[in-house]
C-alpha cells in the first residue's frame, strides 16, 4: 500500500493498515535499516511510555518546565 507524506509531512494511514493493527491516537516513530516503523502507543502502555522518557533523560521537573513555557506563550 502506498502513503502519500504532505508537504507538512503528515501522512495517512491506509484504513486496513489500522484495521489490522488496532485504532491508535500516537505511534512511536522508529529507523529500522532505513524503515521508518511506526508502533501504535496505547493509554494501557504508559509504562512503556514512561520507559521511553527515562530513556531519553526527561524528567517530571522537565514536564513541568515545558508546560509553565506553553502557558506563556499562549
Amino acid at each position: 500500500m502506498l502513503a502519500k507524506r504532505t508537504s507538512k509531512n503528515q501522512v495517512t494511514l491506509p484504513k486496513a493498515i489500522v484495521q489490522t493493527v488496532g485504532e491508535a491516537d500516537y505511534y512511536d516513530v522508529t529507523v529500522e535499516d532505513g524503515k521508518i516503523v511506526l508502533t501504535p502507543v496505547r493509554l494501557q502502555q504508559a509504562d512503556a511510555v514512561r520507559a521511553k522518557l527515562e530513556e531519553l533523560g526527561i524528567t517530571q521537573d522537565d514536564v513541568g518546565e515545558a508546560i509553565a513555557w506553553a502557558r506563556k506563550r499562549a
